[in-house]
């Protein structure tokens, strides 16, 4: 069983800045990939940032130059620094991770609960 636990949502105004977290527990033998999801009401879940090595972090359009995906492996963790952030990043971000957990390799698709973010002045 692996357990994703986001922190880190609130409500911030325009231009403002907000950091994500999330931790990854329970059964893990490898990470394969960590990142963020959003959902806004209304809309579809859509990808906003997500690691995949240490030299290789993917973007959506949207986020480009504002946001920063890092991860620390050492703690199963990874985060989301959200820069000059704007009315349209507000959504629910969900974490998600592919990890396996036994050494056969075969990787599980596991999301966090969750965490709004609300930016509005």
């Amino acid at each position: 069983q692996v357990h994703l636990v986001e922190s880190g949502g609130g409500l911030v105004q325009p231009g403002g800045s907000l950091r994500l977290s999330c931790a990854a527990s329970g059964s893990i033998f490898s990470i394969y990939t960590m990142g963020w999801h959003r959902q806004a009401p209304g809309k579809q879940r859509e990808l906003v940032a997500r690691v995949i090595s240490s030299d290789k972090t993917t973007y959506s359009d949207s986020v480009k130059g504002r946001f920063t995906c890092s991860r620390d492996n050492a703690k199963n963790t990874v985060y989301l620094q959200m820069n000059n952030l704007k009315p349209e990043d507000t959504a629910v971000y969900f974490c998600n991770a592919f990890i396996a957990s036994t050494a056969d390799g075969v990787l599980g698709d596991y999301w966090g609960q969750g965490t709004q973010v609300t930016v509005s002045s």
